[in-house]
Parts: C-alpha cells; sequence; structure tokens
C-alpha cells in the first residue's frame, strides 16, 4: 500500500532514469494485473477487426452483447461484404452511430473481399488502409490475433502515458513511439492491456484511486487524485468488464494464457 503524500520526482530525469522507472511501472503492472487482456470477445482476426471497429464511441461490454448476432449472421467477410444495409444497421445500432459503421464495416469487408481474398492481413502497411481502421486498431488486431507486438494507444494509455511522464505528447502516434522506446517489443501488446486495466480500475480520468495505487511511489503524478486509502478504495471500478469473471478465476487459479487461448478464451499472446 503506497505512503500517502509520497510523490516520485522525476525533475531533469536522463533517458536512462526514465527507462528504469517504466520498466519498474511495467513489472508493477505486471504483477497487478497478470491477467490483463484484449476485453473485446473474438474467435479470429475478422471477429477482432469487427468488434474492434465497433468499439468506437461504446464500451467493450456493450461490443460484446451485439456481436454474437452479428457473427452469427455474417462469420465472415464474404458474408458481411453481401449484407444488407438496413438489417446491419438494426444489429449494430446498440453500439451507437450505427449509419457510419455500417458504412465503415461493408467498405472494410469488400475491401477485404477484393484485395485479400476475405481474409485479414498480418501487416500493420497493409490494415491501416482498410476502411475504418487506424493504428490503434491495426496494433490491436496485430498483437492480440496474430502475436505481433504492438502499443495500442487508446484513452486511458495516453493518459496514463503522461500521467507517469513517459510522454509529453498528445498525439498518438508520438505516444506509441515514444512509449515503445521505453520497453522491449514483445512486451508491448501485454503492457498495453495492463496499463488500459490500470486506467479503468485505479487510474480514472477525473479522479483517480492514488490512495491504493500500486505505483505511487514511482509515479511523478500522485497526488492528482484521493490520497486517503479509505476514500480511494471507494473509487475502484471493475477488473474484467462483466461476464468475464470466469476468467479472471482461470488465470488467478494459476492456467497459463496458453492454455485459456486453446480453450477460446480469445486472449493476446
Amino acid at each position: 500500500m503506497p505512503v500517502a503524500g509520497r510523490r516520485s520526482s522525476t525533475g531533469d530525469e536522463s533517458p536512462v532514469a526514465l527507462k528504469r522507472r517504466a520498466r519498474k511501472i511495467g513489472r508493477i503492472l505486471g504483477g497487478t494485473y497478470p491477467y490483463a487482456v484484449a476485453e473485446l470477445d473474438f474467435r479470429n482476426a475478422f471477429e477482432l477487426l469487427v468488434a474492434t471497429v465497433l468499439s468506437a464511441q461504446t464500451t467493450d461490454v456493450r461490443v460484446n452483447l451485439t456481436t454474437p448476432a452479428l457473427f452469427e449472421r455474417y462469420p465472415d467477410a464474404r458474408a458481411l461484404s453481401e449484407a444488407q444495409e438496413t438489417e446491419l444497421q438494426e444489429i449494430i445500432r446498440p453500439t451507437g452511430f450505427y449509419r457510419a459503421k455500417t458504412n465503415s464495416l461493408l467498405a472494410l469487408s469488400r475491401r477485404l473481399v477484393d484485395e485479400y481474398d476475405g481474409v485479414v492481413p498480418g501487416r500493420l502497411e497493409d490494415l491501416v488502409t482498410l476502411p475504418g481502421v487506424g493504428r490503434k486498431t491495426a496494433n490491436v488486431v496485430l498483437g492480440n490475433a496474430f502475436g505481433v507486438p504492438g502499443i495500442t494507444v487508446d484513452t486511458h494509455f495516453g493518459r496514463l502515458a503522461r500521467r507517469f511522464r513517459w510522454t509529453a505528447a498528445d498525439d498518438p502516434v508520438t505516444v506509441e513511439h515514444e512509449v515503445g522506446a521505453l520497453f522491449e517489443p514483445r512486451d508491448w501488446t501485454l503492457l498495453s492491456h495492463q496499463v488500459i486495466f490500470h486506467g479503468r480500475r485505479i487510474c480514472h480520468a477525473r479522479k483517480p484511486a492514488c490512495g491504493v495505487c500500486p505505483l505511487a511511489a514511482l509515479c511523478p503524478s500522485y497526488g492528482e487524485g484521493e490520497t486517503d486509502p479509505m476514500k480511494a478504495a471507494k473509487l475502484l471500478k471493475y477488473e474484467l468488464a462483466p461476464g468475464r469473471e470466469e476468467l479472471l478465476e482461470l488465470m488467478r487459479a494459476g492456467r497459463t494464457r496458453a492454455e485459456l487461448r486453446e480453450a477460446s478464451h480469445g486472449l493476446s499472446a
């Protein structure tokens, strides 16, 4: 438990000191969230790509409630490319912005069929040419469906990277490159999940729960939120999206990520 009032000061932190502190934070996050996963449900690269496009401006929980019916009706890119616009809109309506998302999914699936024989490509430079797919979505797919390391800079990751003073940048691509330089590439995907989990559970945007944060001694932003441990504990939020409790218990019981992937739990490599 962090000591109240304790704050790490980066001052004129050297590049070497920054990298050491960043990796210490990474190790603590790894110990705190060993079960961190992509919270979108998927069975293959196509499902993850579609789910990630749908996740814009909504929650992963809402997407996971929507995709079973979607993939039952359109199990692959070819089927989705032939979807009737109005029918697709009705299925994905609960995710919000359903007209724009329908246009993106139709254009995306048609491009996959026309240029990639219906198969999701496994290269960043190909993925970012697909309609509705930027670097964030591409890195999610590469890291979790193909095992290609990548840093996913969503709002949580960007906020925490700046609070940790890993970067001062707001531009997601700059954040990706500057944070990536602090860690081994093999750690990028899992680090992304762990930082995002920490942002959702403890380091919230408006009122971080500093008083129960395991990173307090290393965080230059300690004190921006509630430092009283009792009050901070009341700010904690969920560790996994509702419906994933079984997965959490399996990982706490010692099941490895490889075992859970083989059991189709949709974990990253």
